[in-house]
């Protein structure tokens, strides 16, 4: 079945119109340059596919062809937005925040991929392969890796040259000196964390006790029936170490072999905005009761329920930076290509948030190696409140993706509200409201309006209703920039 012309125009020129606008503004951006380049060279190669199915028609899947059309369409204005942001704000601002906007391009990377395995459908062998080149995943990572360190030393040079030109000008113009004196120590900040080697280039490892510096007993932070949590420091990096109190296998050898194996997985889900795994370390290995440790990236700010129970102040921009780097912790474990996977128990408690507000997706890290050592089942089903409605209506109901992102909206919805979802209410009263009325608990009267939409379609009785992570990344990220303009 061919694409009728009203359709191709309706999808597909639009398409090609914000391509052309991206290679303008790649041309044009003074910070990430190499990666901005990157982008607009992937985009390229999507183009060629897109002009492909414009002439030749969707092929023998015309309404996953469309749908991919219409999230390309979503994922390249998101493009768009990010690569504006290098080249129309002011030029202080713009470079002091390209560095912290390094993250946008990793997932804008993965959904252009997304959208390549999606349309190459529409290709014949020889120009799939060709896309395919582009896309490759062990290419991507080398390339990207490359990108990273040659736009980071780029800025490096740009910070110092611009520092010295800010310090001119606080000699000559007095008026000016308090806030150009506070650009210059923002800038020589900056400087200072670019030199610093970064935590998440540490590989996930075998830890040796003598590279933590960690000693029972200690101040405790958090403690269940099985492990203990606590402070440490790995690498002159401080990090959160567990130790477990009561370990039901000492077999040194089987749970190192779990856990070699469950590294190689681990890696695949590498991301700023999932917490970082470093390694197990077991402590006086040759006693007669050693400790065994897992050792991960520190979040200063405890759980999101932790947060959102605090007295902190939470703009409406925060709370959307929040649930996007929330929702891009879902879509790295939701991605269509053969890595997929769902995380089984999304609530609020499972999401850690850094500084700055940095909201990191965890609870499912080394699981197969905690479950060796606690002896516990993962029984992949979230609590109550955050079971969609088709989990409520049957216990053998399969959990999926649709299932999942009704659960990471009832965390939107905690994000917007700060409350406990289903606070005091029972079984029975959860089931009629989510089941028989079909309602959802209502958002704040000053929610904004499509953040608002967002939050309620993940929350959807139907899961086709539903939208995908990925999308919903898009979709996020159009709100993040719109509140950040207002």
């Amino acid at each position: 079945m061919f694409l009728k012309r009203n359709n191709a125009m309706e999808i597909i020129e639009p398409i090609l119109g914000i391509a052309e606008k991206l290679y303008t503004l790649c041309g044009e951006v003074k910070a990430n340059k190499k990666r901005c380049l990157r982008l607009a060279t992937r985009i390229k190669a999507l183009e060629e596919v897109v002009r492909a199915i414009k002439v030749n028609g969707l092929g023998k899947d015309p309404a996953r062809l469309e749908n991919g059309l219409r999230e390309l369409k979503l994922t390249l204005e998101s493009a768009q937005d990010v690569v504006k942001k290098y080249t129309s704000a002011s030029y202080l601002k713009r470079i002091l925040k390209a560095y912290d906007q390094g993250d946008d391009f990793e997932s804008l990377n993965e959904r252009l991929n997304d959208a390549a395995q999606v349309l190459s459908l529409a290709l014949q062998v020889e120009q799939r392969e060709k896309l395919q080149q582009v896309f490759t995943e062990v290419t991507r990572s080398t390339e990207d890796e490359a990108d990273r360190e040659l736009d980071r030393l780029e800025l490096h040079k740009l910070l110092k040259s611009l520092a010295e030109g800010t310090k001119t000008s606080v000699d000559s113009v007095h008026e000016k000196v308090e806030s150009t004196q506070k650009d210059v120590k923002d800038i020589k900040a900056m400087l200072e964390t670019l030199k610093k080697p970064s935590i998440l280039i540490q590989d996930i490892r075998e830890i040796k006790p003598e590279e933590l510096t960690f000693d029972v007993p200690k101040e405790v932070m958090f403690k269940n029936d099985f492990s203990e949590l606590y402070k440490g420091e790995y690498n002159k990096f401080t990090v959160a170490i567990k130790r477990y109190t009561h370990p039901t296998n000492t077999c040194l050898s089987q749970v190192r072999t779990i856990f070699r194996k469950e590294v190689e997985t681990l890696k695949r889900f590498e991301s700023p905005n999932i917490l970082r795994m470093f390694g197990i370390c077991v402590q006086d290995e040759y006693g007669s009761n050693p400790n065994f440790l897992i050792v991960m990236e520190f979040c200063e700010k405890g759980s999101l329920r932790e947060v959102l129970d605090s007295q902190s102040k939470l703009p409406w921009d925060r709370k959307a930076c929040m649930s996007l780097d929330a929702a891009r912790g879902i879509y790295r474990l939701h991605q269509s290509e053969e890595k997929f996977k769902v995380h089984g128990c999304i609530n609020s408690s499972k999401f850690l948030v850094a500084a700055g507000y940095r909201v990191k997706l965890g609870g499912f890290e080394l699981a197969k190696t905690e479950t060796s050592l606690k002896n516990t089942k993962n029984t992949k089903r979230s609590s109550l409140g955050y079971c969609s409605p088709q989990q409520l209506e049957s216990v053998n109901y399969p959990y999926n993706k649709a299932c999942e992102m009704y659960s990471f909206g009832i965390v939107l919805w905690e994000i917007a509200t700060r409350k406990i979802p289903f606070k005091d209410l029972s079984h029975k009263e959860v089931y009629q409201m989510v089941c028989e009325e079909r309602r959802n608990e209502p958002l704040p009267e000053d929610c904004p309006e499509t953040l608002g939409e967002l939050i309620n379609a993940c929350r959807s009785y139907d899961g086709f209703s539903r939208p995908t992570s990925g999308v919903l990344v898009d979709k996020l990220s159009k709100v993040v920039d719109q509140l950040e303009e207002d």
